[in-house]
């Protein structure tokens, strides 16, 4: 599945279905991918390897696998297994499942492990899976920051959301291995890198330990040793509930890093830098959490740092499973190039990384409300489908050559982006008063 590089070329269609209130935001409709199966040959035109594809849960079977529709999905899994590109199948990305459920109960895990068995005995030639996309993130998004169904807005909330999507992640791969015992986890999760004022060190370091517990619940790891097992513990997660994910492990077989220029943060507590709109707080301190781009004097970690620091926690196949950026045709080409060399430079040092993936290939609509008004602001991908059919953009000839060669000489390649330009700061703390980066 690599190409000359040793990395292969992805691709991913952007598949939110996430609910404010009791409307639902449905990237699929939104797009108009829905009712374009010729959207796939496109896929296969850029030389891509295999394609994150959905069969929504929500979408699907909203009702159970019995009175579930699969036609939709028949049609595309099989166009897919035609044009010989592999599938990683995604069953929630960023939801809350059918109305009858959310991530706050039990009847998440139960009903995802339903529609997952049957989802593997009707395509029994599909072998990777991602049942829940980026639970962590999901989980702040919905129960720590309110954005989202169930909009809690509390710690104890935030872990008992990561908790159910855990455990619905390792019965859904439960569920499915019965059908395929070799079937594979490709999970995916957002690892910012989190930075701060010296006298935020405390609420960084905390956040830097929690950006890895959605993978460290899956490999068993959270355990008393674990530098988050006593904030569990008092957000009200049951110890037995720790003690049987440690001692039923779902470890991934692939990692799938999701990473944006809005992934790292910067926490400050001199409210008067910056506007109202980023402060907030933790009950002690009140302070501004801005992207880390915006203000931080090296900027982002990067795709190489945040592969090797992967790499060097779970010793596990990597591939960067989304790549894109709501920005100018120029941006996007020197964002995704950046995102191939890091991942080429992660490998050269002997991570085990598979993949960069072309994410939001048909675009996306309204993540610049993060998906919770419907303002109609839409960023383009490697297809821009604002006329009569997608059209390829810029980044399509920049694709199809690393697809082909692992390399593009494309002119606009060569310079660097906007986050890499002295322009890109906008708030001025002083960068000499910075506590350091702690990997957790």
């Amino acid at each position: 599945m690599s190409g000359r590089s040793g990395i292969a070329l992805w691709a991913g269609v952007e598949c939110t279905v996430n609910r404010v209130g009791d409307r639902y935001f449905d990237q699929l409709e939104r797009t108009g991918h829905h009712g374009r199966i010729a959207d796939l040959d496109l896929l296969a035109e850029l030389g891509v390897k295999a394609v994150r594809y959905p069969v929504l849960w929500e979408r699907t079977a909203p009702d159970g696998p019995r009175s579930a529709d699969f036609s939709w999905a028949d049609e595309r899994l099989h166009r897919l297994r035609e044009l010989g590109i592999d599938v990683i199948v995604g069953l929630v990305h960023h939801g809350s499942g059918p109305p009858w459920t959310s991530l706050m109960e039990d009847s998440f895990a139960t009903g995802l492990a339903e529609f997952a068995g049957a989802m593997a005995e009707r395509y029994p030639w599909v072998r990777d899976f991602t049942p829940v996309n980026e639970p962590l993130t999901t989980a702040r998004f919905s129960a720590l920051y309110g954005h989202w169904y169930p909009h809690r807005r509390d710690s104890a909330s935030l872990m008992r959301a990561l908790l159910v999507q855990t455990r619905a992640t390792a019965a859904a791969m439960r569920a499915i291995r019965r059908v395929r015992p070799d079937a594979r986890l490709v999970q995916t999760e957002d690892f910012g890198a989190i930075a701060s004022a010296p006298r935020l060190a405390y609420q960084a370091a905390f956040e830097n330990h929690r950006r890895w517990l959605s993978l460290d619940l899956l490999y068993g790891r959270v355990d008393v040793a674990h530098p988050l097992h006593q904030h569990l513990l008092d957000c009200g997660v049951p110890d037995e509930e720790l003690a049987r994910l440690a001692a039923e492990p779902c470890p991934p077989d692939v990692i799938g890093v999701n990473y944006y220029l809005t992934s790292d943060r910067f926490l400050d507590h001199r409210l008067d830098r910056y506007p109202a709109w980023t402060h907030g707080g933790n009950g002690r301190d009140a302070y501004a959490d801005v992207e880390a781009v915006r203000v931080r004097e090296a900027g982002i970690v990067g795709h190489r740092e945040v592969l090797r620091d992967v790499w060097r926690r779970y010793a596990t196949p990597i591939a960067i499973t989304e790549v894109h950026l709501g920005c100018t045709p120029e941006e996007q080409i020197r964002w995704l190039v950046e995102a191939w060399e890091g991942a080429r430079a992660a490998r050269a040092e002997g991570a085990d990384v598979r993949a960069v993936t072309l994410w939001s290939a048909f675009g996306a609509y309204d993540w610049d409300s993060l998906v919770t008004q419907p303002r109609g602001h839409y960023e383009p991908g490697v297809f821009d489908v604002r006329g009569p059919a997608p059209r390829p953009t810029a980044l399509a000839v920049v694709a199809q050559e690393l697809a082909s060669t692992g390399r593009t000489e494309h002119p606009l390649a060569g310079a660097p982006g906007w986050w890499r330009r002295d322009e890109r700061v906008l708030y001025g703390a002083p960068r000499s008063t910075e506590a350091a980066l702690a990997g957790g």
